[in-house]
């Protein structure tokens, strides 16, 4: 610990600048609370309560620990409370608006110093980790302190499995401090044993994101369909740019498609970058059809208010043809809406993202090849036929066509996705059950 805390540091030395101009541009909170210590509002809501203090890096583990710190301050009774820490500026946004603004703070930075200060405060009766997120410090001091930590809706991915493989010999000695893994799969199971934990401490336990229920509803929503005006709607949502310069952006790629295959249909087409920081970059690609942002819409525009340029067949501008999704929160109320959904970060090597996003809603899924971060999920989609994996932008459009020009099958695709969906859910009960079995036995 004492060589990986000046390596961290270090680090943190040499990023001062960063850290200053994080400070100086963005919310103040970000920093002060990730070195200072709980903010006032979160003292305040823990007086005279038990707490578990469960952490959501961002807000993929905000959503799927939704219904998991409502379900699990029903188990445990009056007098409990569940507080959330996120990492990210998004994260945080969300989790103020699902669980409320004054058990919401940022994770401290993992010093001795920064995590003992919230230890204090808290005293949790238990640490909840959600997914992957495990900071060598903070498991040293929850076990100097006596807190069982739990790994909830926990996954190893190839590349941090590869990772941590090659440095099992250090990673190990963290990974045997916690006391709970609620692991997503067998194989996720598997190779956490391989890792270093402890085999007695790792059970399966589903995936969280099968028992999330997202809201149907939402006013951008309600206005990308007022601006569709009868036509589908095509959602390309969490996409990604990527790593390699000389290819283009998953928007990029998305717009080519559509242009040739959805737009003679008629089709509207949504772009939702994963990062709001490519909001701008994003726009780009959609920047020479009829268009508008979403925050547009909010702001009162309507389709004869979009960017307008003329097509070579005469095609009326009268409608917009590509939306922007450039707020938060608003995605899965847009799929909820969609007749064809593809789910970014996947044409590349990035893992890809969630595919029961939309197809909670029954409707049907396009990924590309690169869905590594949810394999298990994926898995089961494509043994009940509910998902289409492509390789390419040019498969993309064949499919994304198809589906267009014959939906009731398509339909059918996005039935058969709600029924996994539905079929794989349980998960919240199960982790419920551990996490208070955890803590019973960690009492004095």
């Amino acid at each position: 610990m004492l060589l990986y805390s000046l390596l961290l540091t270090v680090a943190l030395v040499v990023m001062a600048p960063w850290w200053v101009y994080r400070l100086m541009t963005t919310d103040r909170d970000w920093l002060r609370q990730r070195l200072s210590g709980p903010p006032a509002a979160l003292k305040e809501a823990v007086q005279g309560k038990r707490v578990v203090w469960l952490h959501a890096v961002s807000v993929g583990e905000v959503l799927a620990a939704s219904r998991l710190v409502g379900e699990l301050e029903t188990a445990l009774g009056d007098g409990w409370i569940v507080v959330v820490s996120t990492t990210t500026k998004t994260g945080q946004a969300l989790a103020k608006e699902r669980f409320g603004a004054a058990r919401v703070f940022y994770m401290p930075l993992d010093f001795a110093w920064a995590v003992r200060a919230y230890l204090r405060v808290l005293k949790p009766a238990a640490v909840v980790l959600m997914e992957s997120e495990l900071w060598p410090r903070m498991l040293h001091e929850c076990e100097r302190a006596g807190v069982p930590v739990a790994v909830v809706n926990a996954r190893s991915s190839d590349r941090s499995f590869a990772r941590g493989m090659k440095a099992r010999r250090v990673w190990g000695r963290a990974l045997r401090k916690v006391s709970l893994w609620l692991a997503q799969s067998e194989e996720d199971a598997r190779r956490f044993v391989m890792l270093g934990a402890r085999a007695e401490a790792v059970q399966v336990g589903g995936n969280l994101k099968y028992d999330v229920r997202a809201p149907r509803a939402s006013r951008v929503a309600e206005l990308i369909k007022e601006a569709a005006a009868g036509r589908p709607i095509v959602v390309a949502g969490s996409t990604v740019a990527s790593t390699d310069k000389y290819v283009e952006s998953e928007e990029a790629q998305v717009v080519q498609s559509w242009m040739k295959g959805a737009l003679p249909l008629d089709a509207l087409l949504v772009l939702a970058p994963r990062h709001p920081e490519r909001f701008n970059e994003a726009w780009k690609s959609a920047f020479n059809f009829p268009s508008l942002k979403a925050t547009e819409l909010l702001a009162g525009k309507r389709s004869s208010d979009a960017v307008a340029k003329s097509y070579p067949d005469g095609k009326s501008l009268e409608t917009v043809d590509i939306v922007l999704l450039d707020t938060i929160g608003d995605l899965a109320a847009v799929y909820g809406m969609a007749d064809v959904a593809y789910v970014g970060g996947s044409m590349f090597p990035r893992g890809g993202h969630n595919p029961l996003e939309p197809a909670q809603f029954g409707v049907p899924v396009v990924m590309g090849p690169s869905f590594e971060n949810f394999r298990d999920i994926v898995a089961k989609m494509q043994a009940a036929n509910a998902i289409c994996i492509v390789n390419d932008e040019e498969q993309l459009e064949g499919v994304m066509l198809g589906m267009l020009k014959d939906p009731e099958a398509a339909r059918a695709m996005g039935e058969r996705g709600r029924r996994v969906f539905e079929e794989q859910q349980g998960a919240t009960g199960r982790a419920v059950a551990a996490i208070v079995a955890m803590i019973s036995e960690a009492r004095p």
